[in-house]
């Protein structure tokens, strides 16, 4: 298999620490990160990163997709209950942390045009998703060990990506003395070898 990507994009990194998590081999075939919408129709009619190329060269794309598809291609280390109700947990987590990481880049985004052109009521609206976001993770999580319970899901992979892409891209935002169980799970989760090999980079 191959991972077409690049090293700054979230959604990317989320895909590459889930094959990390179920152990499975594959090369990574970088884009530049100013170039991130130049993938061919052929791979991708939305243009945009991740895809996953199959041996078969079926092209697989968006990384909700992706990462069940790798979760359903090895028995080990599962990451997707097979219950619906707690398989509709698991989503409905990766749901909001997946909506945290999008209003992270659309407030960066939007703040690094110059000022006259910049727009604060879109910054203003995208603070505010990023911080109903942070104290919904906040309050749903509370003293568990993991997201979901007592174990580690995709939940929590989805969670801890959208949390290092905030402090990637908006360093200055202090959430974690403000949101203590989830500067916990972050600790936690910065821990795993498929979070420091897949640190996020500006190449």
């Amino acid at each position: 298999m191959k991972l077409i990507g690049s090293l700054s994009n979230p959604h990317v990194r989320k895909a590459r620490i889930v094959l990390a998590e179920k152990k499975i081999e594959y090369e990574l075939e970088l884009l530049p990160s100013d170039n991130q919408d130049a993938v061919s129709a052929d791979c991708n009619p939305l243009g945009c990163l991740p895809v996953l190329a199959l041996d078969d060269g079926t092209p697989i794309f968006d990384a909700r997709v992706i990462v069940e598809y790798v979760d359903n291609t090895s028995p080990n280390n599962k990451l997707f209950p097979a219950a619906n109700r707690a398989r509709t947990e698991v989503k409905r987590w990766e749901a909001v942390a997946d909506g945290l990481l999008d209003a992270v880049e659309l407030e960066h985004q939007e703040s690094a045009r110059p000022a006259r052109g910049r727009r604060t009521a879109v910054i203003r609206r995208q603070q505010e998703k990023i911080s109903h976001c942070l104290a919904f993770m906040e309050q749903n999580l509370g003293e568990q060990a993991f997201c979901t319970g007592k174990f580690l899901t995709l939940a929590d992979l989805a969670v801890g990506t959208a949390l290092e892409f905030l402090l990637f891209r908006l360093p200055n935002l202090e959430w974690r003395k403000t949101h203590p169980h989830l500067a916990r799970l972050h600790a936690k989760l910065e821990q795993r070898p498929s979070f420091r090999d897949t640190a996020f980079q500006e190449i």
